[in-house]
């Protein structure tokens, strides 16, 4: 049986794993799941349709599942979704969707979510990613894995952030960022790949050079943008991982960061 604090408020029709711990003063509403080994803290407080998967850690005070800041909803039964393994600190509030969209929120597995950190409706975040204080994501935003948010980062509505890219301080993104890219400023300027973070998870040498190379082709070279495309494309047949930066920017409906 779940271990709740007496003074937890938790609705009979919740689902608690058996060995899910509510801190005090917590409150889980009616149709909120919540998988094994998950830890809540004080003050928390889970809402709506929202389902926490297994091994996961919400610190005090955060928000999940409350309804969308967003004058067009209309109380549909749209959802938050939360995968394995998170650690969400204190203060984090993530909304559930609209029917305007896919109507669920999503995060997936082993993300490392910092106090003050906002997700706004309809936001799909990948795995493995790192928020940290203060980053700020509107609706519809669209996060691939690996991504690494500076403190103060502010993303605008329905941006994209390819895989393995990083911003720093009070980096604000009006426009989508490219697979692997560093950004910073306000607005958002490209600074390099995100070679470190490659090293760490395991990227080739050869790998990196080619995505270097890869990075001066579109930033570097005084290219427009279908000019660059084509040579990425080339440059994509001995380097495999080029080709996530030309798909990218095909798939991309803002333009990416210039």
């Amino acid at each position: 049986m779940a271990k709740v604090h007496p003074s937890a408020i938790v609705h009979r029709s919740a689902r608690l794993a058996a060995d899910v711990e509510i801190g005090p003063y917590s409150v889980i509403g009616e149709h909120v799941e919540v998988g094994e080994g998950t830890w809540i803290g004080a003050h928390v407080v889970l809402d709506g349709h929202t389902r926490i998967g297994r091994r996961n850690r919400i610190w005090h005070s955060s928000s999940i599942g409350a309804p969308p800041q967003d004058k067009k909803y209309a109380g549909e039964p749209t959802r938050v979704e939360i995968g394995d393994d998170n650690v969400i600190r204190e203060f984090v509030t993530i909304n559930r969707g609209t029917a305007s969209d896919a109507g669920v929120t999503r995060l997936g597995n082993e993300n490392w979510i910092m106090a003050y950190v906002h997700f706004a409706h309809d936001c799909q975040v990948g795995n493995k990613t790192i928020f940290a204080n203060l980053a700020q994501i509107a609706g519809h935003v669209t996060v691939g894995d690996w991504v690494i948010f500076g403190a103060n980062t502010f993303v605008h509505q329905f941006v994209h952030i390819g895989a393995h890219a990083f911003t720093g301080m009070s980096t604000y993104l009006s426009q989508d960022l490219p697979p692997y890219v560093m950004a910073q400023g306000n607005m958002a300027q490209p600074y390099g790949i995100n070679k470190e973070g490659l090293k760490r998870r395991g990227f080739s040498y050869e790998t990196i050079q080619a995505l270097k190379r890869a990075y001066k082709t579109l930033y570097r070279k005084g290219l427009g943008l279908e000019e660059a495309l084509a040579a990425l494309k080339q440059q994509a047949t001995e380097c495999p991982e080029v080709q996530h930066i030309v798909d990218f920017i095909a798939r991309s409906k803002r333009g990416i960061i210039r």
